[in-house]
């Protein structure tokens, strides 16, 4: 059975290798920024555990636009109590954990904060060939994104409150 929580700084060594994992290097996050996270934002970086084992974890903070910048990448403000909209800035599951539904559940939890906390919305960017899967969870596509991060071409994805369930 998967368990979510808030993260803890005692999660970052296991967060840093499943993000290491997932993302290369010149797109994975910094430990630097996983620290600042984890002070800034523990209420929208959720971790999925199995066992008492980590196993995934989403993130990201509150921002006042549709769409993901890169400075968000650098630095983040703490989220407002209400409004805004959910980003994403990293999903990531254990490589063996994977095809388990555990990066739909995350994204399930970030829904719910969106209408516990009246958000307009969840926004993220993705690479091409996960813009299928944002799709089935009800996200659209609104074309490439103007970010420059990692020097990977990335696609804005948007999921309104309204298209909660």
């Amino acid at each position: 059975m998967i368990t979510l929580r808030n993260v803890h700084s005692e999660d970052l060594q296991d967060l840093l290798r499943i993000e290491n994992e997932a993302f290369l290097k010149k797109e994975a996050a910094t430990k630097e920024a996983f620290e600042e996270r984890i002070q800034m934002i523990p209420d929208t970086f959720i971790v999925a555990e199995k066992n008492g084992e980590i196993v995934g974890y989403i993130n990201g903070p509150v921002i006042q636009q549709p769409y993901i910048t890169d400075d968000l990448f650098k630095r983040i403000n703490r989220n407002p109590e209400k409004g805004g909209y959910q980003s994403i800035l990293g999903v990531a599951v254990d490589k063996r954990a994977r095809k388990q539904g555990i990066a739909k559940i995350l994204i399930r939890k970030m829904e719910e904060l969106v209408k516990e906390n009246e958000r307009e919305g969840i926004t993220l960017t993705c690479k091409l060939e996960l813009v299928p899967f944002y799709e089935k969870l009800g996200f659209a596509n609104h074309g490439i994104s103007k970010s420059q991060h990692g020097g990977v071409v990335w696609y804005n994805m948007v999921k309104m409150k309204e298209d909660i369930k």
